[in-house]
């Protein structure tokens, strides 16, 4: 007796365990369908914003444009009084030495 109660337990846990997995059919069924996204919408979406950020960067290459044209004019300026301090110098320079040719002569 004992016998046959576990061989009818042991069958109906094998009934058990072989409903409760699924089988390679309902696997399949229940992977997720992958569909292709639609395409035309976002080509219209990526150009109108590559011409915006085109745009974008146009604006932002003037400016910068700007700027350096700024930067250089003041940088014209700095080399005019360099330029106008240095001929001073120069002249500074050329005095001291008539002045030390006028001192050994006297």
């Amino acid at each position: 007796m004992n016998i046959r109660f576990l061989s009818i337990a042991l069958i109906g846990a094998c009934l058990i365990v072989g409903s409760t997995q699924p089988s390679q059919s309902q696997s399949s069924a229940q992977q997720p369908i992958i569909v292709q996204a639609a395409t035309a919408g976002v080509t219209a979406n990526t150009k109108s914003s590559q011409s915006a950020m085109i745009a974008e960067n146009q604006v932002t290459t003037q400016a910068a444009i700007q700027t350096l044209e700024k930067i250089k004019a003041a940088n014209d300026e700095v080399l005019k009084r360099q330029l106008a301090t240095l001929q001073q110098l120069e002249e500074i320079q050329q005095a001291a030495d008539e002045l030390k040719i006028f001192a050994k002569r006297g």
